[in-house]
């Protein structure tokens, strides 16, 4: 069976990735610094792009990507609803955030459902990493550090939540379909943990 290929981004799911990755960047914006018209909630906007941003838009794209090598369709679809819910919620002090998912139809079966859900975490892991190398063979300072920092947190607590085995979380998928894999993730998600707290 020849694979199908869909390589470029569609005019809605463009639309879609931009507004899940406003509206999750505003709401931990609002959560952790609450809302003004300031350079200082400028600021914190600007950190929550480049942390919180990036590391939903990664996860989302890494699916998205090891599907389509799959020859599946795969596209993003933002739940508008919920952008909304995480936005007002934020007003409140924390976030409750379901941006949305990567639809999938085609070929998939246990083994590629796993790799297809790892990818997602694997990638917060992967930027989490690089965001720990900043930090620590750098040393940056001021906002540069507070985005390192931020950024190494973010995307290691994303990666160990979706590691959650139940429901339709990413964990589940990748349980069933490799333990190895699985504990391993969820070690190194673990450790990171462990050592964001010794920073």
């Amino acid at each position: 069976m020849k694979r199908v290929q869909h390589k470029t981004f569609s005019e809605r799911e463009v639309n879609d990735l931009l507004k899940a990755w406003i509206a999750i960047s505003l709401a931990f914006a609002i959560a952790i610094g609450g809302f003004s018209i300031s350079i200082t909630f400028a600021i914190g906007f600007l950190i929550s792009a480049l942390t919180v941003g990036i590391g939903f838009i990664f996860h989302e794209l890494s699916h998205r990507f090891v599907a389509r090598s799959y020859g599946c369709f795969a596209e993003f679809r933002s739940f508008d609803s919920m952008l909304v819910l995480a936005v007002v919620m934020s007003f409140f002090g924390f976030v409750f955030a379901a941006p949305g998912a990567v639809m999938i139809s085609g070929p998939v079966g246990k083994s590629r459902n796993g790799k297809i859900s790892a990818a997602g975490p694997l990638a917060n892991l992967i930027l989490g990493f690089l965001f720990l190398v900043v930090l620590v063979f750098i040393s940056p300072e001021g906002t540069l550090r507070n985005i390192a920092y931020y950024g190494f947190m973010v995307n290691s607590w994303l990666a160990l939540f979706n590691m959650i085995p139940a429901w339709n979380f990413d964990g589940k998928k990748i349980l069933n379909w490799n333990k190895l894999v699985y504990g391993s993730m969820v070690g190194v998600s673990l450790m990171f943990m462990f050592i964001m707290g010794s920073l």
